[in-house]
């Protein structure tokens, strides 16, 4: 009998409205119905924005940032290597690292978290770096991995 309820459930949301609902969610989960996720929680949402892999440019040197769950990895041309977590606390999501090469990102702060971009202000002088989402969650080729151990 509870399939036979089960059945009659589904057979409501076959209607137009049950085609509606299916067609937000895949639009909410890409951001862009950011609205929707601000109003339920703030801080998984921003976590959510945070996992993938980012790319930058800084100084002239390629810089790619991995965030998996609470891990975190970079790499950097001129042979920086770091890994590390995330963290949220006080509201604020942080990165630390240790890293091989340099130590200018070592500590750092999401400052916006979005689904096409990602800015960490880190400590000490480097400051402020903006990254671009990797299309297809992957590493594009070329990028220097000599030292890597791969």
């Amino acid at each position: 009998m509870a399939l036979t309820a089960c059945s009659d459930g589904g057979d409501s949301g076959d209607g137009p409205d049950g085609g509606a609902t299916s067609s937000a969610a895949p639009g909410a989960s890409a951001g862009t119905g950011p609205d929707g996720d601000a109003g339920g929680s703030p801080s998984a949402g921003a976590a959510g924005d945070l996992e993938g892999s980012w790319l930058a440019t800084k100084d002239g040197q390629a810089v790619a940032l991995m965030v998996n769950g609470g891990k975190a990895a970079l790499f950097a041309t001129g042979g920086t290597v770091c890994s590390g977590t995330t963290a949220e606390a006080s509201g604020a999501r942080t990165i630390r690292l240790t890293c091989t090469g340099s130590d200018e990102r070592t500590a750092g702060k999401v400052e916006e978290a979005g689904p096409a971009s990602l800015t960490v202000v880190w400590e000490g002088g480097l400051g402020e770096e903006t990254y671009q989402r990797s299309e297809g969650g992957s590493l594009p080729p070329g990028l220097p991995t000599a030292g890597l151990g791969s």
